[in-house]
């Protein structure tokens, strides 16, 4: 029940006043819908990789119909991994900014947050990230008045239940990673996801510094695991001290594990890894792009739209892979899932 209180003539004002709220905030929305905006976006790492450019795609796709110019900055942090690289890198983002006065930021993965989106809380630029693995607060977003974003949320029990599904007497499982500093909350998140998982071994979770290292452990997990999961494998070092190509690893990986493998992101199933339950870079940058959409044209304020991870994961399996290894897989699951036939160095 509704009880109006003060008569007819309280009603009739309450009602004026919803009614030119709601037509304001439509006239506001339509006029910013024609406005042109200008978004600097600052990636972590670099293009072309399927990962970022889905996440500027979605993003795109997520602004909907809004008139945008673009500008791109590449701090491309898996090869620039120094502290001085990735500095001298945001030093240009922030150059960008105070001479190029974009009406929003969008950033992408940690590295972004940790050297440009931090300096600008609470300044009148609003900022949007997405594909970001360490809590808001890491950042000091949490009570920021201007930004807001998407968080990157592994599908870790959805990867290991694929891996199972393809491979059924997986049991003992290593985990690898490199030293890159965004991995803690992943950690945390997959030793959660192991509770979930009673009957598997945790026989091996290692950090790993160097490509030499990497192949070394690889050759102890062929008699030690049933499977090996890899999620850092950006910053090995060769023996000059330079980042390996990720490529490079997968590529030797494939060549060298008669293990099965996983990971969280597509492009690892196109270089060779067997299989992942990913994190699509679309949905990521889809969400994203809706929040600036918001913010942009509906005029909402970033702290008003709460931080979140996107949900949907989706099964992908690279079919030359699992024949390299001898396994058969069912039907089933390749009706069910992404099937990658080759390997990409072979195209």
């Amino acid at each position: 029940m509704v009880l109006f209180v003060g008569g007819r003539h309280h009603f009739f004002q309450a009602f004026m006043l919803l009614f030119l709220s709601v037509s304001f905030s439509n006239g506001y929305a339509e006029e910013n819908a024609l406005r042109h905006y200008k978004i600097l976006h600052v990636m972590s790492y670099h293009s072309p990789w399927r990962w970022t450019d889905d996440q500027l795609q979605g993003f795109k796709d997520g602004l909907g119909d809004a008139s945008v110019e673009f500008k791109v900055l590449q701090m491309d942090t898996k090869h620039n991994s120094t502290l001085q690289a990735k500095r001298a890198k945001a030093d240009e983002a922030k150059a960008m900014i105070k001479r190029w006065r974009p009406d929003l930021v969008y950033t992408t993965d940690d590295d972004a947050q940790q050297f440009v989106s931090r300096f600008y809380i609470n300044s009148n630029i609003p900022f949007v990230f997405s594909g970001v693995n360490k809590a808001p607060g890491a950042y000091g977003f949490e009570h920021s008045e201007n930004i807001t974003g998407v968080l990157e949320y592994e599908h870790f029990v959805g990867s290991m239940n694929l891996l199972r599904a393809i491979s059924p007497k997986v049991k003992r499982l290593a985990v690898v990673f490199d030293d890159a500093p965004m991995w803690p909350p992943t950690k945390a998140r997959i030793k959660e996801g192991l509770k979930k998982l009673p009957d598997v071994e945790l026989v091996a979770w290692d950090d790993i510094k160097t490509f030499k290292e990497y192949k070394q452990k690889m050759a102890q997990y062929q008699s030690t695991v049933d499977a090996v999961a890899l999620i850092g494998i950006f910053n090995f070092k060769d023996e000059a001290g330079e980042n390996v190509p990720y490529k490079t690893v997968l590529e030797w990986t494939a060549e060298n594990s008669q293990l099965p493998d996983f990971s969280f992101w597509v492009d690892r199933v196109h270089h060779g890894t067997l299989c992942a339950v990913t994190v699509s870079g679309k949905e990521q940058g889809y969400a994203a792009g809706q929040m600036a959409r918001q913010i942009l044209v509906e005029g909402i304020k970033a702290r008003k739209i709460p931080f979140k991870p996107t949900a949907r994961g989706v099964p992908v399996i690279n079919l030359a892979r699992a024949q390299k290894l001898g396994i058969k897989v069912k039907s089933t699951l390749l009706l069910s899932a992404e099937i990658i036939q080759d390997f990409e160095w072979d195209k």
